[in-house]
């Protein structure tokens, strides 16, 4: 039998064909007008100005500029530097780390940054999560600030910046608290003067305590004075000198000199602190008196610019290749976001207050490729550093430039004065330290939170617990789950009022205060449920939609059973004030039974010119203005209607329902 083809299917046929080139034509159309477009956009100078922010600025640098960066990045120079040294002993690797990592960051950000407050380096949390995942590993902390520079541009690339918005402020406000107990209480053996002390949170303190008879007098005491020398000059900097004086009356010059004095001791007060107990214990040490703890000597000299290696030895044999990455842990997506999140918090904060505005964007491009670059020079991961940054500011920095001499005073350090560093008492360093991260401890969040939404004083407890006893990663893995399932379970469980009108208590009027999402599509139905047809005789149901600005498809779909349940019981089942998107949502979804109406009151007078269907119901009373009533409880659990509660001034009709979550 011949194969016979009707013509109109081969008509069919060549319809689809010309349909499917011509929407290849309209694809390959579409791709090279945005690839024309795209390269069109990176060849231009508003491009270059976005990803190398210097070309901007310095056209316009003039003297008085260079004034203003070359003190500030003086006075940052002049604080990094010790505190350098006492952030490498954090992330317990040699001290000269400390300063590998303090000069190249702040090069490349004058080039790649949009903050002129920002200053790269090392810090007490990014410190504390090196010594985690880098084991006093030098290696495995280069490396690790490679991975981090890597991860970091890669999300610069992604636009991926987004991914810490999902860490809330009582996971952050936590997870800073904790590190800073965990820093504050690792430092102590080194004030006291104790070895062989363990480094875990539990065991560094029951370490301590069990080792306190063995402390080193010498030590405690230099450590304690230090310590309260630094919380004085702090003090002293801080102090408001204005308070109670007239501000009419002018200062007189000694007054000017006196502050501009107490300011610029307060602002050097860790260099300073460092600088005399190292006079202190090199006088004592060429007397052949040595009875602090000193510091291990430290090689002079830059460091080797070499590429980061990816090995090294461990219990007697060599660690590389895959086995080298898995030492590293999850400190390779976690590090990585704690860098970014501190760099644009502090960023962001120091721009909103001096009035200009910064890429987030860029910021990751920026700390990204300082970690790659400074991981060439020995140095272990970077961010932004809060007190810095706050020196820079206070210190009248104008540009990003401020960070070059804030770079070439440390490798001036580096290249002239490393030998003395072995001078340094430990105790002096520990004191540092525990100063700087007093300020990280934010308790005045404690009771905040509980007077405003006790949930996120929840968060913020577990999630410092968390980081104490389980671990930096589980801590903060543990406070951003809690933080998602507390907001999910907002989502599936939505504010809902069900409303009775005092003119036609037989009209239940259900109000949703936000858009509905899949979580929610049963409750939703349940609520619609319970508000009409809990119990006969059935009530109309409104739903207002005054606050409802998304619908997805489940919900859709469960409002579609809630049309069919209504209308299987010839109870009316209408919407109100719904939005024209949502509006056109709901007709695409082919609902049965849809009726849509532009208010409240439009929708209640289509209900009463209704046919009376029940005898029992009297739905053509005179349309009065709708007035709220008294409110039921709905359990936002079980959906069940609660006890009804009456006032004793309305009518037994008069009635209304609520539920809020």
């Amino acid at each position: 039998m011949r194969n016979y083809k009707r013509p109109e299917l081969e008509a069919d046929a060549w319809s689809g064909d010309e349909q499917s080139t011509t929407t290849t034509r309209v694809v390959l159309s579409k791709l090279k007008r945005n690839g024309r477009k795209c390269v069109r956009d990176t060849c231009s100078l508003d491009f270059v100005k976005k990803r190398l922010p210097i070309v901007g600025w310095l056209p316009k640098y003039n003297l008085t500029k260079f004034q203003g960066d070359l003190i500030a990045g003086l006075t940052v120079g002049l604080t990094v530097i010790p505190q350098g040294l006492a952030y490498a002993a954090v992330a317990e690797l040699p001290l000269q780390y400390g300063l590998y990592s303090a000069f190249m960051g702040v090069f490349i950000y004058c080039l790649l940054g949009t903050s002129k407050d920002v200053t790269l380096g090392p810090t007490a949390i990014i410190s504390l999560m090196t010594a985690e995942y880098a084991k006093s590993e030098p290696r495995l902390a280069i490396a690790l600030c490679l991975c981090a520079g890597i991860v970091q541009f890669i999300m610069g690339v992604l636009q991926l910046g987004f991914v810490v918005n999902f860490m809330a402020f009582p996971v952050i406000s936590g997870y800073m608290s904790a590190a800073a107990v965990i820093i504050g209480t690792g430092q102590l053996k080194l004030v006291f003067g104790l070895t062989d002390i363990r480094r875990s949170f539990i065991d560094n303190l029951y370490d301590t305590f069990r080792k306190l008879p063995e402390t080193n007098l010498w030590d405690m005491t230099l450590g304690l004075i230090s310590f309260v020398v630094l919380l004085v000059l702090k003090w002293l900097k801080d102090r408001d000198w204005d308070r109670g004086r007239d501000p009419y009356t002018p200062l007189t010059t000694k007054q000017r000199a006196g502050r501009k004095a107490i300011w610029l001791i307060g602002t050097g007060r860790n260099a300073l602190v460092v600088i005399v107990c190292t006079i202190l214990a090199g006088v004592m040490w060429g007397s052949n008196v040595r009875p602090f703890t000193m510091t291990k000597e430290v090689p002079p000299g830059f460091p080797p610019v070499r590429p980061p290696s990816f090995s090294y030895q461990y219990n007697n044999r060599t660690v590389e290749g895959g086995e080298f990455f898995s030492h590293l842990g999850a400190g390779i997506a976690v590090l990585p976001l704690i860098a970014f999140l501190e760099t644009i918090a502090y960023g962001k904060a120091f721009a909103s207050k001096n009035k200009y505005r910064i890429d987030a964007t860029q910021e990751l491009f920026a700390l990204g490729i300082s970690n790659m670059v400074s991981s060439f020079f020995g140095s272990y991961p970077l961010s932004c550093s809060c007190s810095r940054t706050a020196i820079n500011s206070t210190s009248g920095v104008m540009t990003p430039l401020g960070g070059i001499f804030t770079g070439l005073l440390v490798i001036l350090a580096l290249a002239f004065i490393m030998p003395y560093f072995k001078y340094i008492p430990s105790a002096c360093l520990g004191a540092v330290i525990i100063a700087s991260v007093l300020n990280m401890f934010e308790y005045q969040a404690i009771p905040k939170q509980w007077k405003v939404h006790k949930l996120d004083l929840l968060v913020w407890m577990v999630t410092f617990l968390c980081v104490l006893f389980l671990g930096i990663q589980f801590g903060i893995l543990v406070g951003v789950g809690l933080g998602l399932l507390i907001e999910l379970y907002g989502l599936a469980k939505p504010g809902t009022k069900v409303d009775s009108i005092d003119c036609c208590p037989t009209i239940s009027v259900v109000r949703f205060d936000k858009g509905l999402s899949f979580p929610a599509s049963d409750y939703v139905v349940t609520t619609i449920h319970d508000a009409g047809l809990d119990e006969p005789p059935y009530k109309p149901v409104i739903l207002d939609f005054t606050h409802v600005s998304h619908l997805d498809y489940s919900v859709i779909k469960g409002l579609g059973v809630s049309l069919e349940e209504y209308a299987g019981n010839n109870t009316p089942l209408y919407f109100a004030c719904v939005n024209r998107d949502l509006e056109k949502k709901l007709k695409k979804a082919n609902l049965k039974n849809l009726q849509c109406f532009p208010t409240v009151q439009q929708a209640m007078e289509a209900i009463l010119d209704a046919p009376v269907e029940d005898a029992d119901r009297d739905l053509h009373r005179p349309m009065l203005m709708p007035e709220l009533s008294d409110h039921l409880d709905i359990s936002s659990d079980t959906g069940e209607v609660l006890q009804n509660y009456r006032s004793p001034t309305r009518s037994p009709s008069s009635v209304s329902h609520e539920t809020t979550v």
